[in-house]
């Protein structure tokens, strides 16, 4: 088990990451004629003054497509999220190099916001949506509008509650990023222990996560206690609450998974605070915790690729567009990262 200490890059890290980021069968959807109608929206109506309040909660991005030229709408569940940051810039690649304009904004892990904002889109004439939800069936009514306004809707890194609302769907094998830290956690701590988990309930992505971290550890045979399970809503500040409270009243644990990396890096300050070391898994990959593995308790990220997701719906969306079949679920690898590898991947950016 490796020894913890403090260090100018921990802090760095700990600054710069925020709140966060599903493997299954592929299937088809037929695309429209190439001469079927469209929603009738011009890109020249849909930008903002530089200066536009949008609001406490949202934050927006817009760059006007150059002549016109299609819609698209962005939502994720939190927009200040490395994660989201990375998938979000792989899309507006994609979607302004083919002379379109992206509409993007951030609901801060509000439902409610998520459902306002989305409205609002619809209303800046939006004609295709990259959805990514705040809550997988609190999202529906605002699903329900999208349809109602003949807005296609293609889906990122989450699933919603119905799938049947998108035309395509592009995730990683979340399931798989939860259940490669519970074999290595079994691995590395075969006489098992007390342990930690810190989910999120409401979000699809993390709970898929977190049934695979379990699986993976009941199909070890090593007896691991679940002391404290509680949501920490995939964000490094309230995860950093509630491990505290829960390592205090559970000093021992051997170990604390995290639903996404800006946890466990909530759950790694509140251990080191505490005095204690317990292994510490996340999911996402992300630079700031890959920057960690070789030196800290935080002993390894399932790790997945917001830029190719990004890439990966927004080049599914075009193809729809020009008229070809497009699968209904589109798969993204997802691994392990540790301290073992971490050089094959690099501490620098994603993967």
């Amino acid at each position: 088990m490796k020894r913890k200490f403090v260090s100018a890059l921990l802090c760095t890290a700990l600054v710069a990451a925020m709140a966060v980021g599903c493997g299954g069968k592929s299937e088809t959807t037929e695309a429209p004629a190439a001469d079927a109608p469209a929603t009738d929206a011009e890109a020249d109506a849909e930008t903002p003054a530089a200066d536009e309040a949008a609001g406490d909660a949202e934050a927006e991005t817009e760059t006007p497509a150059a002549g016109g030229g299609k819609v698209f709408g962005y939502t994720c569940m939190d927009g200040t999220n490395p994660f989201f940051v990375t998938l979000e810039a792989a899309i507006r690649e994609v979607v302004e190099g083919n002379g379109d304009t992206l509409i993007s904004m951030d609901p801060g892990n509000d439902s409610n916001t998520q459902i306002d904002q989305i409205e609002d889109m619809i209303s800046r004439g939006v004609e295709i949506m990259f959805v990514n939800p705040v809550d997988a069936d609190g999202i529906i009514p605002a699903l329900d509008m999208l349809k109602d306004a003949e807005v296609t809707m293609f889906g990122f890194d989450t699933q919603v509650g119905d799938m049947s609302y998108l035309t395509s769907y592009a995730g990683s094998d979340n399931y798989n990023a939860g259940y490669v830290c519970g074999e290595d956690l079994a691995k590395k701590v075969p006489e098992g222990g007390d342990i930690l988990v810190l989910d999120s309930p409401t979000m699809q992505s993390v709970t898929d996560r977190t049934d695979g971290f379990l699986k993976a550890i009941e199909e070890s045979g090593v007896t691991f206690n679940i002391v404290g399970q509680q949501d920490a809503q995939g964000n490094q500040q309230v995860a950093n609450e509630k491990a505290t409270d829960l390592l205090t009243a559970n000093p021992d644990v051997v170990a604390i998974f995290g639903g996404n990396d800006p946890t466990a890096l909530g759950a790694y300050a509140a251990a080191d605070a505490a005095g204690v070391s317990p292994l510490i898994y996340g999911v996402d990959g992300s630079p700031d915790v890959k920057a960690l593995l070789k030196d800290t308790m935080l002993e390894g990220t399932g790790a997945q690729s917001p830029i190719t997701i990004g890439k990966t719906i927004a080049e599914t969306a075009y193809a729809w567009l020009n008229g070809e079949t497009v699968e209904e679920f589109i798969p993204i690898e997802t691994f392990l990262v540790t301290a073992d590898n971490v050089d094959d991947y690099g501490t620098d950016g994603w993967q």
